[in-house]
C-alpha cells in the first residue's frame, strides 16, 4: 500500500522539523513537504497533491485559517489537520477553522523538556488522527442495517450524545437546525481538551435555540438546555432527591478518553432506565458503543450518523455494526429525527448507510 502524503505547514522551522520527524517515525506515511505560510501551501498543494495537510494557524503572508477557507473554495477536500494551542484564543481559533472546512485538529506540546518528548507527544496525537482521515472505515457500510422494534415509543426523558473527530461541526449543525429547544435536557460527549468545551459550549449557545452550557456538576436538569461535558472530565448524572443533576470527575480514561461517551450513556441508563435517546455522530474510535448496548438493552432508541456525513465513520460506525441503531441517517436528518423523538413522533425505520 502507498504511503500517505502529508504537506507540513508551519512559519516556526523548529515545529516544522518536530512535526515531520514526528511524521516520519511511521513507515506508513511520507512527508512530501513543508511550507512556511498559507500562500506558500496552496502552492504546494495545487503541486503535490497530499492526502493530508497539517496547518498552522497563526502565520505571516496568510494564517491557516484563511488557508483553509481558501483551498475548500478551490475545491480540494484533502483532510486538514490543524495544529493548536491550549489556550482559550487557541481554543477559539481552532474551533473557526473547524468552521471554515478543517477536519481535525493537534495541540501542540507544552511544557515538554526536550524535542524528543515533543516529538513523542505529537506522534501520538498526530499519526491516529492522519491514518483515520486518510483509511478506510474500518466498518464496511454495507454490513450496519437499522435496528428493528424493541425501542422506546414515548418521548425520552434526556437524550445523550456522542462525538470526536469532525464532531464539533456536527454539533454546530444538529442545534442550529432546531427551530426550538428541546423538551428535555441533553447531554453531550465530544473529546476535547479543557478550554475548547468551554469555547464550543458559547459558540453552540449563540447558533441555536438551546440555551448550552458546559457542565460544571451538580447543575440541575431541566429542558431545552444543553450540557457540555467539560474537558478532561467525565460527565454522569445522578439523581438527587426529586432532580436529576450532573456531576463531574476526574475518573480513570475509558476509551483512553476523558470524557467517555461511555460513561455518559451509562450512568443515563442508570438514572433514566430505558426512557432515553442516544445519539452517536462522527469520531475515530469506538467509544459510545458498549454504553449505547446498555442503553438498547433498557429499552432506548439510539440515532447513528451515516458514513457518508461522517468525518470519520468509526464511533457511529461501530454502533451501527454492533446492530445498536435504529436509526442510521445522514448528518441532514439528524435534527429532525432527535426533535420527532423527543417529541414522542417516531420517524420509522432508518436510512440505511
Amino acid at each position: 500500500m502507498a504511503p500517505i502524503r502529508v504537506l507540513v505547514v508551519d512559519d516556526s522551522v523548529v515545529v516544522r522539523r518536530i512535526v515531520s520527524e514526528a511524521l516520519a517515525s511511521d513507515p506508513a506515511i511520507e512527508v512530501v513537504g513543508v511550507a512556511q505560510n498559507g500562500s506558500i501551501a496552496l502552492t504546494k498543494v495545487a503541486a503535490l497533491k497530499p492526502d493530508l495537510i497539517t496547518m498552522d494557524i497563526e502565520m505571516p503572508v496568510m494564517d491557516g485559517i484563511e488557508a483553509v477557507r481558501a483551498l475548500r473554495r478551490s475545491g480540494v477536500r484533502t483532510p486538514i489537520v490543524m495544529f493548536s494551542t491550549l489556550t482559550s484564543h487557541g481554543a477559539s481559533a481552532t474551533l473557526d477553522a473547524l468552521a471554515a472546512g478543517a477536519s481535525d485538529y493537534a495541540t501542540k506540546p507544552t511544557q515538554v523538556a526536550n524535542p524528543a518528548e515533543a516529538v513523542a507527544v505529537i506522534t501520538s496525537q498526530l499519526i491516529p488522527k492522519v491514518k483515520a482521515l486518510c483509511g478506510a472505515s474500518p466498518v464496511a457500510a454495507s454490513a450496519a442495517r437499522p435496528r428493528s422494534g424493541g425501542a422506546l415509543t414515548r418521548a425520552p426523558r434526556a437524550i445523550v450524545v456522542g462525538s470526536s473527530t469532525g464532531g464539533p461541526e456536527a454539533l454546530s449543525k444538529l442545534f442550529g437546525a432546531l427551530d426550538a429547544p428541546l423538551p428535555v435536557p441533553v447531554l453531550v460527549v465530544q473529546h476535547m481538551p479543557p478550554m475548547f468545551t468551554t469555547q464550543l459550549a458559547a459558540r453552540l449557545d449563540r447558533i441555536g435555540p438551546s440555551t448550552v452550557v458546559e457542565a460544571s456538576g451538580n447543575e440541575r436538569l431541566v429542558p431545552g438546555t444543553v450540557y457540555i461535558a467539560p474537558g478532561d472530565l467525565h460527565l454522569e448524572v445522578k439523581q438527587l432527591g426529586a432532580a436529576v443533576v450532573t456531576a463531574v470527575s476526574g475518573a480513570p480514561q475509558v476509551n483512553f478518553c476523558r470524557p467517555a461517551v461511555d460513561v455518559l450513556f451509562r450512568s443515563a441508563v442508570r438514572t433514566f432506565g430505558g426512557d432515553l435517546l442516544g445519539v452517536v455522530l462522527t469520531g475515530m474510535g469506538s467509544d459510545g458503543r458498549d454504553g449505547a448496548r446498555e442503553l438498547v438493552d433498557a429499552g432506548g432508541r439510539m440515532i447513528a450518523q451515516d458514513q457518508a456525513t461522517s468525518v470519520v465513520w468509526g464511533m457511529p460506525g461501530a454502533v451501527a455494526a454492533a446492530g445498536l441503531a435504529h436509526e442510521i441517517l445522514p448528518l441532514e436528518s439528524v435534527a429532525g429525527a432527535v426533535a420527532r423523538a423527543a417529541q414522542g413522533r417516531l420517524s420509522g425505520s432508518g436510512v440505511r448507510a
